[in-house]
């Protein structure tokens, strides 16, 4: 009795499945490596909003409980970057987590700027753990009206 298959390829449906596992094994071993001092290591994703007008981009990230001083933002190759860590929270003797929602860790994020802009006229303003940024673009990336004359 010939045996069919879904796999379009004809490579036996327990090895593909084999070779996704392992792929996927290795992808989570190296997200969560431990780091030099044994800890886990551990990423989260920003929570952010970008907003485009002729003018500038705003960018506004949700950063709470965190200090400025744990994050960095950088403009490099026409990329935004803010990277940083929030360490995670101790507790005391006699004390475990019930439950854990919040994130922590390392995370890093990077927002391409499609247009060219004033590297030196970046705001930036971190209040109520919400951090906004004004970056203002260049003059050559703002819309230019041309003007038509009629013959």
């Amino acid at each position: 009795m010939a045996r069919t298959t879904l796999a379009p390829w004809g490579v036996p449906t327990t090895r593909m499945f084999d070779e996704l596992r392992q792929e996927m094994n290795s992808l989570m071993e190296q997200f969560f490596a431990p780091e030099a001092d044994g800890r886990e290591q551990r990423w989260f994703a920003l929570r952010t909003n970008l907003v485009e007008s002729d003018k500038e981009f705003e960018v506004t990230i949700d950063l709470p409980g965190m200090k400025a001083e744990d994050f960095n933002i950088e403009i490099r190759e026409g990329n935004l970057w803010i990277t940083g860590e929030r360490k995670c929270e101790s507790l005391s003797e006699g004390k475990v987590f019930r439950r854990v929602g919040r994130s922590y860790g390392r995370f890093e994020e990077v927002i391409p700027l499609d247009s060219p802009v004033k590297e030196d006229q970046v705001r930036a303003e971190y209040k109520d753990g919400v951090l906004h940024l004004v970056v203002p673009k260049a003059e050559s990336a703002k819309p230019r009206k041309i003007e038509v004359k009629s013959a």
